[in-house]
C-alpha cells in the first residue's frame, strides 16, 4: 500500500491536474466569501462557476502533457482534443442544461401547491466564456509550475 501511495506522490502530471482541481474549486469558495461574506463551503464540491474547474483539469493535463511528451506527440493532440470537447461541453450542453433547469424551477414553483412537486433542480452546472478561460489559465499556471 505504501509503495503505490509512492508512486502515486511521484506523478508530477497528476499531482499536477488534481492541484488544479483543488485551487479551482477552492477559489469558487473564495468567491461568496469576498462578494457577500458568506462562507459557502459546499461550493468545494459544486458544479458550475467561476473557474470553471473542467477547464483547469484539462488544460493542467494538456500543459503538462505538453511538457512532459511534446507538443508534436501522439499524447498531447488527445490530450487537445479531449481538453476542446470538454471546454466545448462545459459552455454548451451544460450551461443549456441549467438554463433548462432555472426554467422548470420556475414552472414548478407555480405548481409548488401541489406535494408531489421534487426539490429544486441546480441551475449552475455549466460555465461562461469567461470562467472557462478563467480555469484554463489557472490549469496552464499550475501545471507549469508543478512540472518545471
Amino acid at each position: 500500500m505504501i509503495k503505490i501511495l509512492y508512486l502515486f506522490v511521484r506523478q508530477r502530471l497528476l499531482l499536477a491536474v488534481i492541484c488544479a482541481w483543488i485551487v479551482a474549486q477552492g477559489i469558487k469558495v473564495i468567491i461568496p466569501i469576498i462578494k457577500e461574506r458568506k462562507i459557502k463551503l459546499h461550493r468545494f464540491i459544486e458544479p458550475g462557476g467561476m473557474p470553471s474547474s473542467h477547464a483547469a483539469v484539462v488544460i493542467a493535463l494538456l500543459t503538462g502533457v505538453g511538457i512532459k511528451e511534446g507538443i508534436r506527440s501522439t499524447f498531447f493532440i488527445i490530450t487537445f482534443i479531449f481538453a476542446l470537447i470538454t471546454m466545448y461541453e462545459a459552455i454548451g450542453v451544460r450551461r443549456a442544461v441549467g438554463e433548462q433547469a432555472e426554467l422548470l424551477n420556475e414552472i414548478l414553483s407555480h405548481l409548488s401547491y401541489k406535494k408531489s412537486i421534487k426539490p429544486r433542480l441546480k441551475e449552475k452546472l455549466g460555465h461562461t466564456p469567461l470562467e472557462v478561460i478563467t480555469g484554463g489559465i489557472i490549469g496552464c499556471i499550475i501545471a507549469l509550475l508543478w512540472m518545471s
